[in-house]
């Protein structure tokens, strides 16, 4: 094995031995842990057992005061099914009793089956496997070129994983950015979940693979071997504008007599076996008691980063009635908290002219990531680079590509992430382009996301306010971004709250309540036109803002109205609006709800002609209305 650069020193005898005894105490906690928890992934921990004690005791750069330190090294368990010997590795580090880890998964511990954030050692949530890599990337992206620091980012991905596309996504990221700081170690422990993985125990496949997507790469032959693994590891450190992967031939259960490479032993506790698996693993340990083996600490501090009271730099500023796209105006809004905060970072997937991201791109070039036509990967490197708050994200393509990467945002969600989601072109209302572009499924994606908010603005103005107002919000926030160029409804200084809706035409004697949002909301008030008229008032609602939506608002609408309300949207009815609205009016009697949505598959034709074909038009929330109070 060649290594790169520098001067390689071997560690001394005493070293080596130190962190091959920690490798078997590590498998000797993931075993009892999984004993006692009877369920986990004993076999899985195995295996990373010498990659794990050289990352933590030899490698990586981190503080165990503060786990979270930005000066920090980074680790990813990608794959998170092994978590015990995570949790192993920091309680052998000193970060808290080694007894804890006899509560992996218990129902008050907070050491669960699998990695989540609710522990200050873990950055994101892992274990929906082939994810890892993409935040991995996010990571080391904004620690090379945002905040120009040393830390260095590791991953350990495991070979049945790696079958996931999203895996070869950050593969080709890493490379065409030149992610020098950033190590993937490949686990190739030869056995999946129910039988053996695609390449087995081909690890020449697996450097031919990665070199073709221009990584450095090492194969070790022996995974287990300390001294390799060390060498590998310093040889990453001297590779130049190329991201490192190591590729380790390891043994599944590795040390568990009977157990060791042979399959079915995927995911289950060594039940009556452990006993004999202890005994096994302990004797090759020579060095009983407490190690000597410490981590370094980093090799200097970062600053804190500002990522609160994020604010446009200037107000919205279009005339009322104007006709604007809220595309348009997303563009603008996340330039202009773009020049207000140096943390705000935007990504795209090469559809930054058709969502306005490019305005941003245009005046901050080096807070832009162009991420291509990768979504699963620009999710994750989205939710990787704003880890440890560091950065606020806003994420941009159209909202019906964001399906694909809809595990990596419910992962988002369980990471405790903080990222912005805008998909344009939704709807039928983008016409010609077909059913394939058209989003009528992303409200009930976002709305079912826990801790989400759903922003659908309206106009120009709202959509300015909605940008500024995710970047300040916690959790995953959604923007809903439509085509059509609309009137402009609200003046600059007009408040705009998330969970507050904006009624937009009321009278004392309306009739019937209709609630749009976007280009319905458009054609809603062509229809109050006609209505009006004919001597029919009704009263129009914007919700602004679907999740949370404004059910005080909406209910006294109703009773002002009869109980009568008309939702119209251009979305399937299954989790739009319409079923926001009648569950936030359930157990209201007197209530009539009609729901006017876009009913089948759609196609092709001019936005009117689709909007009037699939009855969500200014005709037929007239004849719904009509019919209503008839």
């Amino acid at each position: 094995m060649d290594v790169t650069g520098g001067a390689y020193h071997r560690p001394d005898r005493q070293t080596v031995q130190e962190l091959s005894d920690i490798a078997n105490k590590l498998r000797v906690h993931s075993i009892q842990s999984t004993s006692a928890a009877k369920s986990g992934h004993p076999t899985s921990c195995c295996s990373a057992a010498e990659i794990m004690s050289v990352l933590f005791f030899h490698v990586m750069k981190y503080r165990l005061d503060k786990p979270k330190d930005p000066a920090s090294d980074r680790f990813v368990m990608s794959k998170g099914h092994a978590a015990p010997i995570l949790y192993a590795a920091w309680a052998e580090a000193g970060l808290f009793p080694v007894d804890n880890l006899l509560t992996l998964r218990q129902n008050t511990s907070v050491l669960e089956g699998h990695p989540t954030p609710r522990l200050n050692f873990i950055d994101v949530g892992t274990g929906s496997l082939g994810q890892g890599l993409s935040i991995a990337c996010g990571m080391a992206y904004s620690g090379k070129y945002w905040e120009k620091a040393d830390y260095r980012t590791y991953c350990l991905v495991g070979d049945g994983e790696s079958a996931e596309g999203s895996i070869w996504e950050a593969c080709a990221f890493a490379s065409y950015y030149k992610l020098d700081n950033l190590v993937a170690i490949f686990d190739v422990n030869r056995l999946g979940q129910s039988q053996e993985a695609p390449l087995q125990h081909d690890t020449d496949a697996f450097r031919r693979r990665l070199e073709g997507f221009g990584w450095h790469v090492y194969v070790l032959e022996d995974g287990h071997s300390v001294e390799d693994l060390c060498k590998a590891f310093f040889g990453a450190a001297q590779v130049k504008d190329m991201p490192t992967a190591i590729v380790a031939k390891t043994l599944k259960g590795k040390g568990i007599p009977g157990i060791e490479d042979e399959l079915n032993w995927h995911g289950k506790a060594l039940g009556d076996k452990a006993a004999a698996a202890l005994e096994a693993i302990s004797a090759r340990i020579v060095n009983k008691g407490p190690h000597g083996l410490k981590p370094s600490a980093p090799s200097g501090e970062l600053p804190a980063r500002n990522i609160t009271n994020i604010q446009l730099s200037s107000p919205p500023d279009y005339p009322l009635g104007e006709k604007v796209a809220p595309r348009v105006a997303y563009g603008v809004g996340l330039r202009k908290i773009g020049d207000s905060n140096e943390c705000v970072v935007a990504m795209d997937g090469d559809t930054k002219n058709s969502t306005y991201a490019d305005t941003f791109r245009k005046a901050h070039p080096n807070r832009f990531v162009e991420c291509f036509i990768a979504e699963q990967n620009l999710v994750g490197v989205a939710i990787g680079t704003t880890c440890r708050d560091r950065n606020v994200a806003f994420v941009s393509t159209f909202a019906c590509f964001l399906s694909r990467a809809f595990d990596q945002i419910r992962m988002g969600a369980i990471s405790e992430t903080n990222t912005n989601f805008c998909g344009s072109h939704c709807g039928i209302s983008i016409g010609e382009d077909g059913a394939s572009q058209m989003a009528l499924e992303d409200l009930a994606m976002f709305r079912s996301i826990p801790g989400s908010t759903v922003f659908y603005p309206s106009d120009a103005v709202s959509m300015e306010r909605a940008v500024e107002l995710a970047a300040n919000t916690k959790g995953i926030c959604f923007i809903r971004s439509s085509r059509p160029a609309m009137p402009v409804l609200y003046t600059a200084e007009e408040p705009f709250v998330i969970g507050k809706a904006k009624v937009v035409r009321e009278s004392a004697d309306d009739k019937v309540t209709v609630i749009g949002a976007g280009v319905t909301l458009d054609e809603a008030m062509k229809a109050y036109e006609i209505l009006a008229k004919e001597g029919i008032k009704v009263r129009i609602i914007d919700p602004f803002t679907i999740k949370p939506l404004d059910k005080d608002t909406i209910l006294a609408a109703a009773k002002a109205t009869g109980g009568k309300v008309v939702t119209v949207e251009d979305h399937y009815p299954q989790g739009g609006i319409g079923e926001a609205v009648a569950g936030a009016l359930a157990g209201n009697s007197g209530i009539i709800i009609r729901s006017l949505a876009v009913g089948e598959v759609p196609r092709s034709g001019s936005k009117d002609f689709l909007l009037d074909h699939f009855g969500i038009s200014a005709k037929q929330i007239q004849e719904t209305v009509k019919a209503m109070l008839a």
